[in-house]
């Protein structure tokens, strides 16, 4: 089969289109024959090293395809069934292997690539506003890279349970995006001071939560951005890694909260798991969910779709085409 690897950690340029052996379902476990990829940020940290894993890698941890075969023992899914799953290294490839349980059956009212492009970031906009914070109606959000993958689905689900939405994004047409998508304010970093403008626009008071996956450019002035005993969830870190720092400044800027949560401690069973996507597809089935699919690369063209994330150029979500 065809896959990408990264033999060196590095740029775009150390991912290589390649023929290598196809993998066989071991007990619990099945094959996907993979029909749509969804690129994650996880998918850069991986290839650049931030995030350690053994090379030679398979990146990607989002697809979505036809169960092909199965192990000895495996009861959750059936050859021939559609199905998608997240959060399990590998996906960048025509075909993959993963345990049984982690795949999430694909309605038959979802197409296979909106269930590809929802899954790993619909989780997450999921359990950010579910359960790191649970987002209680009247209370306010600022929301960085609010016309991203998982910042218009966030904005989205925010908006579902009753919060006002306050977004970031770094153009007029992104602005849109944001708006269309449910956002109360939208704030163009590149134009304005983000921290001053959502003081602003909350008479000084600040937000309940601060849902930041950009990291470094913007952790200092999200923590300002907070009200008293408000939280700081930091997902994410597009721009780098934050660098450390004292935790005392929680306590002098109002005994903050902070968190670092990974989707993979919140799809922990397979319980959690559907529970969360089950969410995902009714509301999407429902018209709740409007799912953004920005644009889509060929699989050997990997390197030209990353390039394209890292330069925050996505108004939705990427995907891959084996």
């Amino acid at each position: 089969m065809k896959a990408v690897q990264v033999h060196q950690t590095g740029g775009p340029e150390v991912l290589s289109y390649e023929e290598i052996e196809m993998p066989q379902p071991g007990p619990g476990e099945a094959r996907l024959k993979i029909e749509a990829i969804g690129l994650n940020f996880v998918d850069v940290y991986r290839r650049r090293g931030l995030y350690k894993a053994n090379l030679p890698l398979i990146p990607g941890e989002e697809a979505a395809g036809v169960v092909d075969a199965v192990g000895p023992g495996v009861t959750e899914v059936q050859v021939g069934q559609r199905a998608a799953y997240a959060m399990r290294t590998g996906a960048y490839a025509e075909y993959a292997v993963v345990p049984a349980w982690t795949l999430v059956p694909i309605p038959e009212a979802i197409r296979t690539e909106d269930a590809a492009a929802v899954l790993l970031q619909g989780l997450t906009a999921h359990y950010l506003c579910y359960s790191t914070y649970p987002l209680r109606a009247g209370e306010t959000a600022l929301v960085h890279a609010a016309a991203g993958g998982v910042g218009l689905l966030l904005v989205q689900i925010a908006k579902g349970l009753g919060a006002r939405v306050i977004g970031t994004v770094s153009t007029e047409e992104k602005a849109q995006l944001a708006r269309d998508a449910g956002a109360d304010d939208v704030i163009l970093y590149t134009q304005a001071d983000f921290e001053a403008e959502t003081k602003r626009l909350t008479d000084k008071r600040g937000v309940s939560v601060v849902y930041d996956s950009v990291g470094r450019d913007t952790f200092d002035k999200s923590l300002n951005c907070l009200r008293p005993r408000g939280m700081m969830v930091l997902y994410g870190q597009s721009s780098g890694p934050v660098p450390p720092f004292d935790p005392q400044t929680l306590n002098a800027k109002g005994s903050l909260f902070l968190t670092r949560p990974s989707l993979g401690h919140y799809i922990a069973d397979h319980t959690e798991l559907l529970q969360r996507s089950g969410d995902l597809f009714q509301w999407m089935q429902a018209d709740d969910l409007q799912v953004r699919i920005d644009t889509v690369f060929p699989l050997a063209d990997a390197a030209n779709a990353q390039r394209y994330i890292e330069a925050r150029k996505t108004k939705g979500k990427v995907l891959l085409i084996p």
